[in-house]
């Protein structure tokens, strides 16, 4: 079983950043697949950008594609989310999540190929 647990959200006024953590409680279970979701209050949960375990792939939404970067370390069994020029439409809760194995990018965006998530972290941009 792989916990996951994510940090770094906070208040931010629009134009900000924020770098959100997501770190795995087992060093030796670093193999996996990692993707970012949000969900903002009366609306689904959302993808927003993954990552392959090797880190040579990554997928972003179309609305934070240029202003989010995800990425990992996995010595550290940690993954991350830079968060650039937030904008209030980027107000959520957001998740990490992972996955064993994802095989394209249809995997990768649905919430429903990930395997263990995060209990979330809540940001928020003031405009």
């Amino acid at each position: 079983q792989v916990q996951l647990v994510e940090s770094g959200g906070g208040l931010v006024q629009a134009g900000g950043s924020l770098r959100l953590s997501c770190a795995a409680s087992e060093r030796a279970h670093s193999n996996y697949a990692v993707g970012w979701f949000r969900q903002a209050p009366g609306k689904e949960r959302e993808f927003v950008a993954a990552i392959s375990w090797s880190g040579g792939i990554t997928y972003y939404a179309d609305s934070v594609k240029g202003r989010f970067t995800i990425s990992r370390d996995n010595a550290k069994n940690t993954v991350y989310l830079q968060m650039n020029s937030l904008k209030p439409e980027d107000t959520a809760v957001y998740y990490c999540a992972a996955a064993r194995i994802l095989y394209g990018y249809t995997d990768f965006v649905t919430e429903g190929r990930y395997d263990y998530w995060g209990q979330g972290t809540q940001v928020t941009v003031s405009s």
